[in-house]
């Protein structure tokens, strides 16, 4: 094959560039403006890579060389395939890639589907390829492995390629249809040896086929630049017209498209020439392309509407057929007769200008909004908007957003100046069905139909129907996780309309990247709280964090679950020091002793308002702690409740936070030490400062601590002082047994004591120290409202002096927990005395006991005529099914 022949052959090729159909191949290579698309791997390849190893020419090579027979390119359309095949005959032609191919056959199956009735593959090369002589034929049948097809567009072959459908030949010379002739190829009964690469927008063509599947994905970021920056001579206006792409049109999946990039950089650069505002949205953009496209057919406003109207027609039947093609018949039977010359500057037209030449649109995108125009124009009542969206629903993804733009006058005023007014009935009965079903979605908790109205509303561009349509009743606090780059676009419009708002919920958003919290900045920065739990954050998502909080009115962040790690807290704290943020939750963040030096910088930076914040499940130790508890002694620091669970602490620290309570600067209040081993001695340090005049710590949580009762000397000691401030503690799941526990009833039973919340779950608790808790609460002096005794193997006879306690007058006890004591049957009398005689008990945790049926009637009974209480709480006793019925009848109980 004669490669200079070829490569002349393809410089000659026919045609022309055009607004929807790209830039021709061959001018894009032979003016060097060629860009590589990117493939699958670009997604899962290190950034660092070479772009190169990225490629789709590097992973068409690759393969090739490779020993591969069959290569199917898999991509959208215009996402560079087309471009990608003409480049590879171009490279094999000059000789810089392939050379172990002795003939390339480069076919575009669009042009061949003109071709009528049978034909042989010698036939399909020697007239429809024609740059092969007929005495090369022998040795091409001789050495198919010297031998390389390339199909462009399989999936547009008229039938299935599938071999099961079709009587595969073998023959040269045998005539058959193309799908046939093609299916043989393909699938080795014709040549056997040879090689193909073949592209398709689908790969249901391709299922039957063997061979490496590469996923083109087109342009990403980088190769947007480089296609601006060759675009637009004036590096300045190529950096403008990329930046407003980026910001107005970059998160939608289209933008990945070269031929896409080539539409905007051409409607771009003659809006900018004349002197107009860019498109700020997705359906302004394609109202300018067709401005511009019918202005340049210089037609009447008839003709121009007649146009539309056809074109409308032809894509509803594209679309309901699920066709991409239609035939030169049927574009005449939509009425285009008067319009045959203007068909190639919205259609690609394939074949020569007779009855057997194929239309077909350059992309559903203008497809889509070529419906939605062309549905507005109708002046026919005959179909609603509803039944039109439900019709074409399965096919069409952007009609009603484009509808949503042109129900707007100043969206729709460009094109009513070419087309005449829209049908005013159907774009009222547009906005009666966009409100009602909006309203309706928008009180529901489903995010992809709060996503779908916020679409809609951010291409309409109309403040006030922000509001009228968000109103009070929607449910705007449900969880956006998950979100894509679009729909933070789409969301940040609307909720920045909306001015401060209570929340925003991202919980779960497993790749919130940079791009997502770039294009919700400003909604992060007006949101009172920002949930973020369980999420994953990128370095870049966490910078454009730290900026929302600095400049926003954000008091609450939930970060639990996100493994932040050290480096972007570090990134975060840049935010945090100059915020409104008053509370953080940084569970389970990875953090460690590294990220306390920095919190301590914020808490001391005089600027911080920081009261709450959560470190639990952190492996920050010692160290790390005793790093914070130098915080506490800064007059600047505000901090008030600090929660530490599981964070490895043991008694070491313990000094430091006693120091920092003593202090008079430290204003916290609250401290959970949950899950940690502070022992004994920790426990001595921290009474030490419960006794002190300048502590004013009232919440203390030491669950689980390896506490024995050799602490409570020492916690009684603290009890008992003037100074004590402490109205809440836990001391559960600590060894305390009866002996500590006895000493802190004597404290308790101290007048002026101000524990009101006692909590001594499985601390070892006997009945004797159940005794001295009921005298505590008949006593008149004790304060508490909230015990909890659970875990206690103290029987209906322990519980007794509790139940007799709370019907006493003066118990003030108002929650009492007893989950797991063994209580029996014969308790229930004492307890539906107690509940009806007290005044103040509101809550009883009575679940894991051993009570059966017999109590139920009584139990059932109590919580109906009491006045007081709120809720008891049954699960886990010994019921049987037969009384659920008895227990639902007050919904107080849970069982």
């Amino acid at each position: 094959m004669d490669k200079d022949a070829v490569l002349a052959h393809i410089w000659k090729s026919k045609g022309m560039s055009t607004l929807l159909g790209g830039e021709l191949p061959v001018s894009v290579i032979h003016n060097n403006k060629y860009i590589s698309p990117l493939t699958s791997e670009a997604q899962v390849t290190d950034r660092n890579a070479e772009e190169n190893l990225r490629s789709l020419d590097h992973a068409v090579h690759t393969a090739l060389s490779g020993g591969i027979k069959n290569v199917i390119l898999v991509g959208p359309e215009g996402s560079g395939k087309t471009t990608a095949l003409e480049k590879l005959v171009v490279d094999w032609a000059k000789g810089d890639h392939l050379e172990n191919f002795s003939y390339v056959f480069h076919f575009q199956i669009r042009e061949l589907n003109s071709l009528n009735g049978a034909l042989s593959l010698e036939t399909l090369l020697l007239l429809h390829h024609g740059l092969i002589p007929p005495e090369a034929m022998p040795l091409v049948m001789q050495k198919p492995e010297g031998v390389l097809f390339v199909f462009d567009d399989l999936d547009h072959c008229k039938q299935s390629v599938d071999p099961s459908v079709h009587t595969l030949c073998s023959d040269p010379n045998q005539a058959a249809s193309l799908s046939c002739i093609v299916a043989s190829l393909l699938h080795g009964s014709l040549l056997k040896g040879a090689s193909f690469v073949v592209t398709t927008r689908s790969t249901a063509c391709v299922k039957s086929l063997s061979g490496t599947q590469v996923e083109v994905l087109g342009f990403q970021k980088p190769q947007r630049e480089a296609y601006f920056n060759g675009f637009f001579p004036d590096p300045a206006v190529a950096n403008k017209a990329l930046i407003h792409m980026e910001r107005t049109l970059g998160f939608y999946n289209i933008s990945t498209s070269p031929r896409f990039c080539w539409t905007v950089c051409s409607m771009y650069k003659s809006l900018m020439d004349a002197g107009t505002k860019l498109p700020e949205t997705l359906s302004q953009l394609y109202v300018n392309i067709l401005v511009h496209l019918i202005q340049t057919l210089s037609l009447n406003e008839a003709f121009n509407r007649d146009l539309v109207l056809a074109f409308g027609k032809l894509a509803s039947h594209c679309f309901l057929d699920q066709r991409s093609s239609c035939t030169k018949e049927e574009i005449d039977s939509f009425g285009f007769q008067q319009f045959l010359t203007s068909l190639s500057v919205f259609l690609q037209v394939d074949g020569d200008q007779s009855e057997r030449c194929v239309f077909s649109f350059h992309s559903q995108m203008m497809q889509e909004f070529l419906l939605a125009v062309s549905f507005f124009l109708d002046k026919s009542t005959s179909e609603g908007v509803e039944k039109m969206l439900e019709k074409h629903k399965d096919h069409a993804e952007f009609v009603d957003v484009f509808l949503s733009a042109l129900s707007e006058p100043v969206q729709r005023r460009p094109l009513e100046t070419l087309l005449g007014e829209l049908n005013s009935g159907r774009i009222a009965d547009f906005k009666r069905w966009f409100k009602s079903t909006s309203e309706t979605a928008m009180k529901g908790h489903y995010k992809e139909k709060h996503f779908h109205c916020y679409h809609l509303l951010q291409q309409a561009q109309n403040e006030s129907l922000v509001r009228e349509i968000i109103n009070p009743s929607a449910r705007i606090g449900i969880s956006y996780g998950a979100l894509s780059h679009k729909d933070s676009v789409a969301l940040n419009y609307v909720f920045s309309l909306l001015g401060e708002i209570e929340q925003l919920n991202l919980y779960n958003s497993n790749n919130f990247s940079e791009e997502k919290a770039e294009a919700l900045l400003p909604t992060m920065s007006l949101s009172h709280k920002i949930i973020l739990s369980s999420s994953f954050l990128s370095t870049g998502a966490v910078l454009h964090l730290a900026s929302a909080l600095r400049r926003g009115f954000t008091k609450e962040l939930d970060l639990y679950h996100t493994y932040l790690g050290d480096d972007k807290l570090k990134i975060l704290c840049t935010g945090l020091r100059e915020s409104k943020v008053l509370d953080i939750n940084l569970r389970v963040c990875k953090l460690t002793e590294a990220s306390c030096e920095e919190l301590v910088s914020v808490l001391t930076s005089g600027t911080s308002q920081l009261r709450v914040l959560h470190m639990s499940s952190n492996e920050i130790g010692d160290q790390g702690f005793i790093k914070l508890c130098k915080a506490l002694h800064s007059p600047h620091c505000k901090l008030q409740e600090l929660n530490l669970r599981g964070t490895k602490l043991t008694a070491q620290s313990m000094e430091a936070l006693s120091a920092a309570l003593c202090s008079g600067q430290s204003e916290l209040r609250k401290v959970d030490l949950t899950q940690n081993v502070i022992g004994n001695s920790g426990m001595e340090a921290l009474c030490k400062s419960l006794k002190h005049p300048l502590c004013k710590m009232q919440s203390l949580t030491v669950f689980d601590n390896e506490l024995t009762g050799d602490c409570c000397p020492h916690l009684m000691e603290a009890l008992m002082s003037e100074h004590c401030s402490l109205s809440e503690l836990d001391l559960s799941v600590n060894e305390l047994g009866q002996k500590g526990a006895l000493l802190l009833c004597q404290a308790l039973a101290r007048p002026g004591c101000p524990i009101e919340t006692l909590r001594m779950n499985r601390c070892e608790l006997t009945q004797p120290v159940f005794k001295e808790l009921g005298s505590l609460l008949r006593s008149g002096t004790s304060k508490l409202k909230s015990l909890s005794v659970g875990l206690s193997e103290v029987g209906d006879q322990g519980v007794k002096h509790l139940w007799d306690a709370i019907a006493h007058p003066n118990c003030l006890l108002e929650e009492l927990d007893v989950e797991m004591t063994q209580l029996t049957d014969a308790s229930v009398d004492d307890l539906c005395a107690a509940i009806k005689a007290s005044k103040t008990l509101k809550s009883l945790e009575l679940r894991n006991n051993l009570m059966t049926d017999a109590a139920v009637p009584a139990l059932v009974q109590v919580m109906q005529d009491s006045e007081t209480m709120l809720e008891m709480n049954l699960k886990y006793n010994d019921f049987s099914e037969d009384v659920f019925e008895l227990l639902e009848e007050c919904d107080r109980i849970r069982y």
